[in-house]
Formats: structure tokens, C-alpha cells, sequence
């Protein structure tokens, strides 16, 4: 099979995986941890915790105490409002092969951006064109994590605008950038002084500039001045507050109620802060999730590590009303340790004895640490260690009053003398906690780790992993238990006393709603007979099998491939080849795959893939070699490897850019296993099948409503982000299109690098000529139905990705005279919605809802055409499903029309025998940017600057520039594998 190893979405918001299971529950790796201020004493979930009151507590609370209070109901939808004309809409010219060929496709499309000031009506979401989807073979019951909010219409939330800075500013004159801590305990400063004024629990902050209040609070310029540092002498700061706007919640309530149709995103902004303000007070904060400060008892990893059980949660608008949606979400942390202590427990610290200082560095560099020699609430990063031990350190010390000369003093006599401490251990070095160039070494023994900081689930051992993975994996009671004590926790976002003194009350109890469970579609399959199979899909699980005869729809035959060895100089895990041989071969031949023995089997080593030039000559002499021998150019290079490595990158970027091969890699482990190889070496045939342009399963029927002789192509787009702590690589689009009508199962794909962190795609509408273009190039004709499915976007980018990517596009396809039907919808994984069968008669027999379950009421948009579809078996953990929400419909779908197409192109992927979670084209682009994120890796790695201008020139380790990165020559797919679907 493929290898999955390095599979991850790399959007700086965690990897996507365990798509077609249960989902991995929360984030497990990045984002920014911050302590709005010091906390009081941490309550776990199951115990009462102190409701913070005007700076001070108050009496502890039952965290499952509090009224319960009805929805808010929303009306029948209003009359859906008329879309802005179409620019496109003209009569339908008929295809011209020559006109699509003649484009510049390589030539940016202009942006909308200047059309688009002088055209006022912008296109917005469509509305919903029903009451909601009728078909169904059964009805379930749901609970959801989505927990109503009542909220008074007559109320206020008033929006102020804060800054703070030092009274004396820095000598260098350049503004200071204040911790998010500093800035926490100015406002808390504030309020201790001035309670009458500014009553801590009457505001939320959201530790930066902003400050919500449900009264009037003064405005102007505030002294605050509180003791820090060395030397705990006072610091002052100035504390600026003006008012910004004031919330009128009644125009929320008329958004919900469908007689607004803008939405009031200021309003629930600053009700999502007001609901966030007593978890930032009490716990943790880790990007948007937060959790508890001391950890469960049970969920110790070792090594210095925990898994801390948390939530994510924020605000909705439906049709019900507003609504709390609250999902469970589990980190490693390292823990609150003196710093001596975690290194015992992570890397076999020894006081004594311990020599391996680079071993210690990388444990330790870059966390944020307290000191203990001295009082101060001041978190330092560590820079570094010491060269030296510290019984050797000394440095000059001047005299604050300038009275006596600098003297050079021991750093084991400045302690003694300064704070009254001795050290203890001397022999080792002393942490750099200095910045800007700045010494400040302190003893490891005066240092504690402070709590909440991540670590990367990649680092874990197996067993960890293992453990921490399933912990993520929750099962469906499990999950919904631990929601629902969250919710109720004194330290969640409705304990305590602030939400209710801003008019808004949270029902703690989960919304129950009824999907629907679709027909799943009938299959074909092909038989050794030549005729088609009509089969059916299992029942609960909605997979079907290749045994027993079933072939695949269309086998391509396979006349000249080849086998590079790269476990041969391995002592263990060397491939059986002969039997791999015989034993694949056997496998295809009975699903309609007639596989000839093998042109060429060349041995290799692993050590060529940290080899990236040999391993470019290896391919090139494999290829040329088999030509000659075969009489043809190879069709697939079968590679196999004894374990995953990094050097996969390269293999894939050479073969597909440079040599223009389609390979298929594996394990040597999982090719000689015996037990479970025919299921092994199936799935190794169904991405090879469909690699060559083969079909391994089709729809007996048509796609649903598309009736017509029109030709119809599906298309999906996706944007690939590097890690949260990359500044300087590109972002990855991608677009991908079926190239195959009525089947709309083969794929072309292309790939582009763009600037840094970039949603939109940049040049969509040229991505998408091209892949018209190979559309016409293959079947003669021009598509003039598309479908486009984007991926990865918010609420907050619809407008971008209508305005800024599909009206680009229509003005390309106007320029050339061409007038295809579009339907924009945006298909959304990195939600926190989660259903729950009600009773076991609703569920599968994992616990989650069944195939095919689809939910558009209640859950859903206010007014606007979106829903929740759980296409796939959820056989770990909790199922998540995707939320489609059609922002532009040329088509006029309903609801059943569009819920029954979706569900049906689910179970046309190609690399398994079961539908999938999320549509196909969707599925496709988000490989195809990951694969364009592997080329960037081996281009940045790998690459040597002289051969920019050559792609034969030898490869070297010699890095390239981050701008030559962006060069799009490096991402090009070779000319033989630009109609193929090599990303599979």
C-alpha cells in the first residue's frame, strides 16, 4: 500500500487523518499558549470550582448546578432573496477543441479585485432552497454537541478598544510588544483597583485589544503599577480604553429570525469572547482549545509527559438560534516540573554523571520556564545552555549606583549574596534565559517548567503514541459523557457568574435531532466472465468486497513495469521477491489486471534515499534500462522499502517532476507478511489500477439529476499551509477535475506554489482552464456542467472564495466564450459539530451514526443551503461528518438532489472498497497539495541551485533560497503524468 507515513495536511492547524474512521478527536500539535492571569486552584471536571467574582471568589459552584433555559426558536424561512445577475449569462456556445487549446493557460487570470469595486452587488451565500431533504430508508435519533443560548435582545455589549505601555518607554525608541501575561495583569490590576469602575466580572477580555463590558466603563488613560522584576521594584504602565462600537444584540436575534440577512459577525465576536472569558481565566489556553492545569490522575505518558483532556468550543448561528458547540480534544503536554526533575524523567538526566549537553539543549530549548530564587510571575524562554559548568561562570557586575568599579563575580558567589541561596549542583551548566543578545544565566535547580506547552505527538514513542491515539479516539458514549461534564464545569465556558451578567444563558443540555440514513447507490463491478456484476454494499458498514470472483470494472493491462529493491542490502526485512512477484501478479490477474513478469528487478539500498542525487541516477538508469528491454517506457515502478523514511519526498518529487514515472511504494515488511497479504496486495492493486487509468468500481446509475447528454466535471480545491512555525514557505493550491463522464472516476491534477499562508488561491481560474483544457484533450468536448467542491475555508472566507475565486473564474470562462452551469460548495472537516446515535437502535454497532447519515434542520444555517452528511463507517472513535454548505447553485439542486449526489460519489474512491467521509474531489486536491508539499520539502532539501536551468544536473544537499521555492518550474508535473492520477 502506499505509504501513509508522511501523510498530513501541514495547514498550521494539526493534520488531517483518520478520515474514513473515527476522527483523532482534538488538535494534537501547534498553536500559541498564553495565562490570561494567575489561576486559582484547578477543579477538575468532576469536582465544583470557584466562580470568579469582582477579583475575588466566590463560593464554589456544583458544576452541574444552573438553570436550564429553552432555544431560541427561529421562524419558517423567509423568502429567499435574489442572487446578483450572473456575468456569465448569455446563450451556451457549443465546444471548440482549438479555443481552449490556443489559451495561454500558463498566464495568470486577472483578479476580481478591480472589477469588483465597480460592481456593487457582490455575490453571497444562496439561500436554502427547501424546508429540507425528505429521502431516506430509515430516520435516526441524534443527539448533537451543539447546547442552545438564550441571550436578551434588548441588551448592550459594549465594545472597547484598549493600550497599554510602559510610562517610560525603552531607550532604542521602538515600541515595546508586551506579553499577552503583562497585558492580563494590567487589566486584572486594573479592575483589583478600581472595582467600582472596571467590575472584573461585568468584562471579557480577549488578551490583546479588546475588551467587552455589559455596562458603561470609563474611558481615557489609567496609571497601573504593580511590583516586577529583579528587584520587585513598581513598574507603571498606561492603560488607554476607548469605545469602539456598541452591540445591539437585537440585530443577532433578527439575523437568527431570517429578517437580517448580514450576519452580525461583530455581535457573536464579542459574545464568543464573553463565553471564552472563565475558561482563559481558569485553565490553560492552547490555540483555541483549552485545558485544565492539573492533569487527570490516569494520564500520565512518562517521560516528563502528559495527555491533558480539554475542549474547544464556539459560537453558532442556526435555525434553532444561537448555540454553543462544544467538542473534547486531547494534547501531550510536558509537565510542571522543576527543570532537573523532567530531564531525569525525559532523557535519563544524572546530576552526576550526565554528559550529552546537545541531548539536554534540544529537551530543553525554546520552553518557558519560572524561577523560584526569587518572587516574580515572569516566564523566560531558554535560549540555551551555558558553555561552561556553573561552578565555572562568572560575569561583571557594575554597581547600580556607580559609586564602586565593575567587578567580576562567580555566579555561585552572586546567589549566595544576592538571594541567600547556595547551589546545589555545580557541575552542570546553568539555563540562558537572556534575549536580544542579553545573557541571563540562571541555575537549572532555580528553574520549573511552566504548564500547557505541547508536545508534538511525532515525537512520541510507539506505546505513547499508541495510547495518547487512543485516548483521541473516544468512543461515541465516551465522548458524549465527557462533553457534557464539560459543558457543566464550573471552569467551562458556562461556569461562574459572567455569562449570565451579560444577559446569556446556556441549556447544558445536548440538542436532539432526527437524520436521515440515505439509500446507499448499487455497484458495478466486472467478473472474470467479461460481464458486470450488480452488487450490493454491506448493510451496517456499507463496504463490499473483491472476492469471490469480482474483478474490477475496467483492469488496465500491465505489459512493461519494474521492481527497485531497496530493502536487498538489508540484514532483516528483506523483501521475498519471488514471491512478491508471483503472489501480485496471481492477485491482479483475478481482479482483471493481466500483469506480465516484471521487465527489470534492480537491488538497492536505503541509504540512497539521503542520497538525492544517486537516487535521481538510479531512476534514470532503471527507466532508460527498462525501455530498452521492454521496447516501451515503464507504467509502474513497484519500490520497495524496509521501513519509512523521509527520503520518500525525493523518490516522489524525482519520479513525478523529473523522470516522469509512476511509481507505487510498499513495505517489504507488508509484502512478505502471510497472514493478510491477499487483502494487502488488493489494496496495492487498486491504487495502481486506478494510477494507470484503469476504473475499479463504478455506479450502476448515473449520477444523481444530471439527466442530460451534457458533459458534467466535478472539481476540488484545496490549499496546503506550512506548520505554524514556518515563516517563510510557500503555501500549496491545488486543484483537481474528473476528466470521465458518466463515470466521473478519473482524475487530473495540478499543483502551484503561492504566497505564504495564502487561502485564496491565487490563480484559480487559470488552474481550472487547464484542467478544462485536459477534459477536451480527452474526451473532445467541453464540460458545460461543473461542480466545484473547495476545501479548507471558514464562514469567514465565503465572501473570498465567491468574489475573489469564482467570479475570477466565470469572467475566464466568459472571456473565451464559454457558459458552463457552475455550483459552488465548500466541504468543511474542521468543525467541532459531532453527532451521537440517542439509543442503540440509531447507531451501528460501534457506536456511531450509520452510513449515510444526513442532518439540515435544527444544526444547520438560519437560512442559508448547507448540511451535515456522516458518508463513512466510523469504526474508531467518534465519526465526525463534513458540512457542506453551497455558497453559488446554477443548477437549482434540492436538497435531496444534492445530499444523494454527494452520498453517491462517495463510494467512487479509488483506494478502498467503502465510502468515504468526505467527497471525492475534495479527497483528491488535499493529496494532490500535500504531494506539492513533499515537492517543496525536496526542493528546499535537495536541491542544488545550478540546476534550476537543468533538470538532468546532478542533485546536491546545498539548500535553496526560500524565494526560489516559489518557483512554480519546480512543481511541474512531467508531460507524461499530467492526464494521470499519480497522487492516488
Amino acid at each position: 500500500m502506499e505509504r501513509e507515513g508522511y501523510r498530513g495536511r501541514g495547514r498550521g492547524r494539526g493534520g488531517r487523518s483518520g478520515r474514513d474512521g473515527g476522527s483523532r478527536g482534538g488538535r494534537t500539535g501547534g498553536g500559541d499558549f498564553r495565562h490570561h492571569q494567575p489561576r486559582p486552584q484547578q477543579t477538575q471536571w468532576w469536582r465544583s470550582a470557584p466562580s470568579p467574582g469582582h477579583g475575588s471568589p466566590s463560593p464554589p459552584v456544583r458544576p452541574w448546578s444552573g438553570p436550564m433555559s429553552p432555544a431560541v426558536r427561529a421562524p419558517s424561512p423567509q423568502p429567499r432573496p435574489q442572487p446578483p445577475p450572473d456575468p456569465s449569462a448569455s446563450p451556451v456556445v457549443r465546444p471548440v477543441v482549438a479555443e481552449i487549446q490556443k489559451l495561454k493557460i500558463s498566464e495568470p487570470v486577472a483578479s476580481s479585485s478591480s472589477s469588483s469595486s465597480h460592481n456593487a452587488a457582490r455575490y453571497t451565500p444562496i439561500k436554502r432552497p427547501d424546508g429540507g431533504g425528505t429521502l431516506a430508508i430509515r430516520t435516526v435519533n441524534i443527539f448533537v454537541n451543539h447546547f442552545p443560548v438564550n441571550f436578551t435582545p434588548e441588551s448592550t455589549i459594549r465594545h472597547y478598544d484598549i493600550d497599554v505601555k510602559p510610562d517610560i518607554g525603552p531607550s532604542h525608541g521602538r515600541p515595546v510588544k508586551l506579553s499577552k501575561t503583562v497585558l492580563a495583569i494590567v487589566r486584572n490590576k486594573l479592575c483589583e483597583v478600581y472595582p467600582d469602575q472596571f467590575p472584573l466580572s461585568m468584562t471579557a477580555y480577549d488578551g490583546e485589544k479588546n475588551i467587552f463590558s455589559a455596562i458603561e466603563l470609563p474611558t481615557g488613560k489609567f496609571n497601573v503599577e504593580f511590583p516586577e522584576g529583579e528587584d520587585m521594584k513598581y513598574r507603571t504602565y498606561v492603560f488607554t480604553i476607548k469605545l469602539v462600537n456598541e452591540l445591539k444584540l437585537y440585530k443577532l436575534k433578527e439575523y437568527l429570525t431570517g429578517s437580517l440577512f448580514s450576519i452580525p459577525r461583530d455581535i457573536l465576536q464579542g459574545m464568543d469572547v464573553v463565553m471564552k472569558e472563565n475558561p482563559s481565566r481558569r485553565m490553560i489556553s492552547v490555540g483555541r482549545s483549552f485545558h485544565p492545569v492539573e492533569p487527570f490522575p490516569d494520564d500520565d505518558l512518562g517521560y516528563g509527559l502528559t495527555a491533558s483532556r480539554g475542549f474547544q468550543h464556539g459560537l453558532k448561528a442556526t435555525s434553532q438560534g444561537l448555540a454553543l458547540c462544544l467538542d473534547y480534544s486531547v494534547l501531550a503536554f510536558r509537565k510542571r516540573l522543576p527543570v532537573i526533575d523532567f530531564l531525569q524523567e525525559h532523557i535519563n538526566f544524572d546530576v552526576n554523571g550526565f554528559r550529552d549537553w546537545r541531548k539536554v539543549e534540544n529537551a530543553l530549548k525554546g520552553l518557558k520556564v519560572t524561577v523560584i530564587h526569587r518572587q516574580t510571575k515572569q516566564k523566560y524562554s531558554v535560549a540555551g545552555l551555558t558553555r561552561e559548568t556553573t561552578r565555572r561562570l562568572s560575569f561583571t557586575l557594575a554597581d547600580p549606583e556607580g559609586r564602586d568599579p565593575p567587578r567580576e563575580v562567580r555566579l555561585v558567589d552572586y546567589f549566595r549574596e544576592k538571594y541567600g541561596k547556595d547551589i546545589m549542583y555545580k557541575d552542570i551548566p546553568c539555563l540562558d534565559l537572556g534575549r536580544n543578545n542579553r545573557k541571563n544565566h540562571v541555575p537549572m535547580e532555580f528553574c520549573v517548567l511552566v504548564e500547557g506547552q505541547i508536545y508534538p505527538k511525532e515525537y512520541l514513542d510507539r506505546d505513547t503514541g499508541l495510547f495518547l491515539k487512543n485516548m483521541s479516539l473516544a468512543k461515541p458514549v465516551d465522548r458524549q459523557s465527557m462533553i457534557s461534564r464539560m459543558v457543566r464545569s464550573g471552569i467551562g465556558p458556562c461556569g461562574g457568574e459572567i455569562t449570565r451578567n451579560f444577559g446569556i444563558d446556556v441549556n447544558t443540555n445536548m440538542t436532539n435531532v432526527v437524520g436521515r440514513v440515505l439509500q446507499p447507490p448499487e455497484l458495478k463491478l466486472g467478473a472474470h466472465s467479461g460481464k458486470a456484476l450488480r452488487i450490493n454494499v454491506d448493510g451496517e458498514k456499507c463496504h463490499w468486497s473483491l472476492v469471490g470472483g469480482r474483478a474490477f470494472v475496467e483492469g488496465k493491462r500491465i505489459d512493461r513495469w519494474a521492481v527497485v529493491d531497496f530493502s536487498a542490502s538489508e540484514r532483516y526485512d528483506r523483501l521475498y521477491q519471488d514471491q512478491f512477484i508471483d503472489k501480485i501478479m496471481a492477485r491482479c490477474k483475478t481482479l482483471g489486471m493481466d500483469m506480465q513478469w516484471p521487465v527489470l528487478c534492480e537491488p538497492a539500498s536505503m541509504r540512497l534515499f539521503s542520497n538525492v542525487g544517486g537516487l535521481q541516477e538510479l531512476l534514470e538508469d532503471v527507466t532508460s534500462r527498462a525501455y530498452k528491454i521492454g521496447k516501451g517506457h515503464l507504467q509502474i515502478l513497484i519500490c520497495v522499502m524496509s521501513r519509512k523514511d523521509p527520503g520518500y519526498k525525493y523518490l516522489k518529487w524525482i519520479s513525478e517532476t523529473k523522470v516522469g514515472v509512476v511509481t507505487q511504494c510498499c513495505l517489504s515488511t507488508n509484502a512478505n507478511k502471510g497472514k493478510g497479504l491477499d487483502q494487502y496486495l488488493a489494496n496495492l492493486a487498486l491504487k495502481i489500477n486506478a494510477k494507470l487509468g484503469g476504473s475499479n468500481a463504478e455506479l450502476i446509475d448515473r449520477l444523481p439529476y444530471f439527466k442530460g447528454e451534457d458533459h458534467v466535471m466535478f472539481v476540488g480545491a484545496d490549499v496546503n499551509h506550512p506548520g505554524a512555525s514556518n515563516k517563510t514557505s510557500p503555501s500549496i493550491a491545488a486543484v483537481v477535475a474528473t476528466v470521465n463522464w458518466p463515470a466521473a472516476n478519473r482524475y487530473v491534477a495540478r499543483v502551484r506554489p503561492q504566497d505564504h499562508r495564502t487561502e485564496k488561491i491565487l490563480n484559480f481560474a487559470g488552474m481550472c482552464l487547464e484542467v478544462v483544457k485536459s477534459y477536451v484533450q480527452l474526451n473532445k468536448v467541453r464540460p458545460q456542467e461543473i461542480i466545484v467542491f473547495r476545501d479548507g475555508v471558514s464562514e469567514g472566507q465565503f465572501d473570498m472564495v465567491l468574489n475573489e475565486e469564482l467570479v475570477p473564474l466565470k469572467m475566464a470562462f466568459r472571456s473565451m466564450d464559454y457558459h458552463p452551469r457552475i455550483t459552488l460548495i465548500v466541504a468543511q472537516k474542521r468543525h467541532q459539530t459531532r453527532l451521537f446515535p440517542k439509543g442503540r437502535m440509531d447507531g451501528t454497532s460501534s457506536g456511531n451514526v450509520p452510513p449515510g447519515t444526513v442532518v439540515d434542520t435544527n444544526i444547520v444555517h438560519p437560512f442559508e443551503f448547507d448540511f451535515y452528511l456522516c458518508s463513512h463507517y466510523g469504526s474508531l472513535g467518534t465519526s465526525k461528518p463534513t458540512h457542506y454548505h453551497v455558497l453559488w447553485d446554477e443548477h437549482g439542486f434540492t436538497s435531496d438532489q444534492l445530499q444523494k449526489l454527494i452520498y453517491n460519489m462517495c463510494f467512487t474512491f479509488a483506494r478502498c472498497t467503502k465510502p468515504v467521509s468526505l467527497v471525492p474531489p475534495v479527497y483528491y486536491a488535499d493529496l494532490v497539495a500535500y504531494r506539492g508539499r513533499l515537492y517543496h520539502e525536496a526542493v528546499m532539501e535537495g536541491q542544488s541551485p545550478a540546476s534550476v536551468s537543468s533538470s538532468s544536473s546532478s542533485l546536491t544537499s546545498t539548500s535553496l533560497s526560500s524565494d526560489a521555492s516559489f518557483d512554480e518550474r519546480f512543481y511541474k508535473l512531467h508531460t507524461d503524468l499530467e492526464n494521470i492520477m499519480y497522487f492516488v
